[in-house]
């Protein structure tokens, strides 16, 4: 129904060829595959560990266990951001507690509003380099080894972006992606953590397959017979299908990171400032490089739900990220620190459709149509 659809997928032969290999093997379960994507996405971040997950929120939860996170915790993360890290946090018995993020020009958490949330109880910092700009993560870790916490890095809109020439998701403790099928790297559903740390890394090992000792492609191979349970663990395993297509997309993402450089560039030239519409990240450090994963605008005040379903009827999908978690009846508390920028910038941003195979009519027509509606809008 949409002529400019919010996310969309590209399926060549190349995918077809690497599911149908797979397929005709016969092993379809976390198996040789996996480990050849593990393989090569520790190598594309230059981590020692790369551990292949069903899902990003997967990641997240196996690596706040990992680093300790439990009853009576607390975990600092920013409001502004997918429900998947609030909910991961409370799944391990922690409360989450919510940050602010800096403001209309930049939508990555405060760390100065993260210094404040930080309490005796905190255990660990979740961090989300939003739309795949990289936060300002030297000042979260000076704050996290001044007070003894872990950073866990949401790094699920960052493959591909990095700080300084460094990977995002390499400078924490853990680094989690998301392989969702709205992704930069999209097999449909799964997720990686990436780690440095040996024992972190045997932990999460551990904890993805059900807290036992041996995995069923080793006992096939023959290299076991039994295993033993040592943890209570998950199934949170990825399988060979989605790592077929997982090492396809990472072979082209330099290619498709670039054609979506080139279209957030022109959303920038033809929208920031027109209007009053602002494009946050406008002015990005020349240290960082970003993934562009969301091409997001702020729109006029009163403006948001007034522009989506009027390029809604043009057959233009927009969305919003995010509605802040702490809205939600879930996490709604009465004594909620205040989050004033993440309030304000809650009702004005609106997510643009982006995909690298997005055509120069598809462009035309979301800037022309997004321009029309907010100049309505402000003469109404």
């Amino acid at each position: 129904m949409w002529a400019v659809p919010l996310s969309d997928l590209a399926v060549d032969e190349a995918i077809e060829t690497a599911v149908s290999r797979v397929i005709r093997s016969g092993w379809w379960s976390m198996g040789p595959t996996v480990e050849e994507f593990e393989s090569a996405f520790a190598e594309f971040c230059g981590s020692k560990h790369a551990i292949a997950v069903s899902s990003g929120t997967a990641a997240l939860h196996l690596s706040l266990l990992a680093v300790g996170c439990g009853r009576d915790d607390e975990v600092v993360v920013p409001s502004l951001n997918f429900v998947a890290a609030a909910n991961a946090i409370t799944h391990t018995g922690a409360e989450p507690v919510f940050c602010d993020v800096l403001g209309p020009d930049d939508l990555n958490l405060d760390p100065r509003d993260v210094e404040g949330a930080i309490t005796p109880s905190t255990r660990a910092i979740v961090v989300l380099h939003y739309g795949g700009v990289p936060c300002d993560i030297s000042a979260i870790l000076d704050i996290a080894r001044a007070h003894g916490v872990a950073v866990v890095e949401d790094a699920a809109h960052a493959v591909g972006a990095s700080a300084a020439g460094r990977p995002c998701g390499t400078f924490g403790d853990v680094g989690c992606f998301s392989f969702f099928a709205n992704k930069n790297l999209p097999v449909g559903e799964g997720g990686m953590v990436v780690t440095d740390d040996d024992e972190l890394a045997s932990r999460i090992r551990l904890l993805r397959s059900h807290g036992m000792t041996t995995l069923t492609w080793m006992r096939h191979r023959g290299h076991a017979s039994t295993y033993d349970v040592v943890a209570r663990g998950f199934n949170y395993r990825l399988d060979e299908v989605r790592a077929a297509i997982g090492l396809v997309q990472l072979e082209r993402l330099p290619r498709t990171t670039a054609e979506r450089a080139r279209i957030m560039s022109t959303y920038r030239e033809r929208l920031h400032g027109v209007h009053g519409i602002s494009m946050p990240f406008a002015a990005q450090d020349s240290s960082v490089s970003s993934s562009h994963h969301l091409a997001v605008a702020i729109l006029p005040a009163e403006t948001q739900q007034y522009a989506r379903d009027a390029l809604a009827r043009h057959r233009v999908q927009t969305s919003v990220h995010y509605p802040p978690i702490h809205r939600f009846t879930e996490y709604a508390r009465p004594d909620m620190r205040p989050l004033p920028m993440t309030d304000h910038v809650a009702g004005r941003i609106l997510t643009l459709p982006l995909y690298p195979h997005l055509r120069e009519d598809q462009l035309d027509l979301v800037v022309d149509g997004l321009l029309d509606v907010v100049a309505e809008h402000s003469s109404a």
